[in-house]
């Protein structure tokens, strides 16, 4: 998938309750802090980096159809709109620490972010901004993850990291079961055959399709997103061809 002449091409996703602080929801000012710090340490090295974020601490469509009694359709779009204000805020953070970024929006909203353009942003990304991708797939019914996948084959990047909160796939939800087990790696068909909860079945369907190497990580400990994006081995690699390997 790579041209081995070119920098290491990566796509980063990192969900919208990354933003928001231990109490409640919206945009924690330290946390912003934090991750456009992290990003930024990232990108310094030789690579091309993209971001997909999520915008759950903003607002989440399913849940909000179901409050408001509100079609899924136009809750997903108000979804939409949350991720839009997570990228600006993060363009903004990183911004100020020096490192060149764009928000690029799968809905067209022009006086605040460049429309999603393949060859626009493969531009940026070769010219070193980070390029923030914002407003999912401009599609109501599909996840960020979904929209994750399909930016990052879109963009012919080399892996997708998935930040979480937990250090990896486990057996199942470590907070619940205290004999749950790390996956160190894991095949795609594994992952979905047993409903893991790594990412949903259609971005992991696509990512198995098209052979893209996925990495659970935990961004919270410091340093963990330059690590990844460096090729250190930190949480659980899903691949076509890994081997469940469990880890205590």
């Amino acid at each position: 998938m790579a041209d081995t002449d070119r920098p290491d091409r990566i796509l980063l996703k990192i969900s919208g309750e990354s933003f928001s602080g231990p109490d409640d929801g919206g945009i924690d000012a330290t946390e912003l802090d934090t991750i456009a710090r992290e990003i930024a340490d990232a990108a310094s090295q030789e690579v091309e980096l993209a971001v997909v974020v999520g915008g759950g601490n903003i607002l989440r469509g399913a849940h909000l159809a179901k409050r408001l009694k509100i079609d899924q359709s136009s809750a997903d779009y108000m979804g939409m709109l949350g991720t839009v204000m997570n990228g600006i805020a993060l363009k903004e953070a990183l911004e100020r620490l020096g490192q060149p970024a764009r928000v690029m929006s799968a809905i067209n909203m022009p006086a605040i972010a460049e429309p999603f353009i393949r060859k626009r942003a493969i531009r940026h990304l070769e010219k070193g901004r980070v390029i923030i991708l914002v407003a999912g797939t401009g599609n109501p019914f599909f996840t960020t993850d979904t929209c994750a996948s399909l930016r990052a084959i879109e963009l012919n990047c080399t892996r997708l990291l998935k930040a979480t909160k937990v250090d990896g796939i486990y057996s199942s939800d470590p907070s619940k079961d205290k004999n749950a087990t790390r996956y160190e790696s894991l095949s795609f068909s594994e992952a979905i055959e047993r409903r893991l909860g790594v990412m949903d079945l259609t971005a992991l369907s696509m990512c198995m399709e098209h052979d893209l190497p996925v990495v659970v990580f935990d961004f919270k400990e410091t340093g963990n997103i330059r690590r990844v994006v460096g090729g250190d081995a930190i949480g659980t690699l899903v691949t076509n061809s890994a081997t469940p390997v469990d880890t205590h």
